[in-house]
């Protein structure tokens, strides 16, 4: 049996795209350039919010990224105000949580997304006892696909990196699961399908959150 869960965010816990497409396209608005559609916005996501903004960029009309640190700015502002815009969790992640928690399996979210944002979806749907340790993009830190905060999140759980899980919906995750060397469950509701799960080193793939509660227990 695993004694850690460490989960991605976006597209694994909660069903954020709305979110997320709502922000960038009124950041692009304030700066006079084109919308981008939600399955661009889904393609785009995984490897933090300059990424996510640097490739809107492209698709809206700045090939060149001449609006980069403005559109930062703004973005900025605009997805703090709204980062839980129609958002929630993704069906069964509530029950399937309670369950691990009940059988004292530790809980950690790592995710890209901006470190308050991240800390204010958490404890918008989950609450603040949910999960043990929650880690987002910030200064200091490299984000995913490096395994440092990984390794971080693992010592503060007080577990080995071998008894921990790490569950993901992209190819980043599963890179960054790779990295580290932690076993790593790709989940098929997220943001990428499963031939990307496969193809970026995924241990197991699920297609239900309940699934993720027999491979903890290690009867998968």
């Amino acid at each position: 049996m695993y004694k850690a869960c460490i989960f991605d965010l976006d597209g694994t816990l909660t069903d954020t795209l709305e979110s997320l497409t709502y922000s960038v396209n009124a950041t692009l608005s304030e700066l006079g350039l084109s919308q981008i559609t939600a399955e661009q916005c889904k393609a785009f996501v995984g490897s933090g919010a300059r990424k996510l903004i640097e490739r809107s960029l492209e698709a809206a009309g700045d090939p060149e990224l001449l609006h980069v640190e403005q559109a930062m700015e703004v973005y900025g502002r605009i997805f703090k105000e709204n980062c839980t815009y129609h958002v929630a969790p993704y069906e069964g992640i509530t029950e399937m949580l309670e369950t691990l928690k009940k059988a004292e399996v530790r809980l950690a979210v790592l995710s890209n997304k901006p470190h308050l944002q991240t800390k204010d979806v958490v404890t918008t749907f989950f609450g603040r006892d949910t999960f043990v340790s929650v880690q987002g993009q910030q200064e200091g830190v490299p984000r995913k696909p490096d395994p440092t905060a990984l390794f971080m999140i693992a010592k503060e759980l007080n577990v080995d990196i071998e008894e921990c899980l790490y569950i993901g919906d992209s190819d980043v995750d599963m890179e960054t699961g790779c990295a580290a060397k932690v076993t790593t469950i790709g989940v098929t509701w997220g943001f990428r399908s499963k031939e990307v799960l496969k193809e970026h080193g995924a241990v197991y793939i699920v297609d239900q959150a309940e699934e993720i509660i027999s491979i903890v227990k290690g009867e998968k």
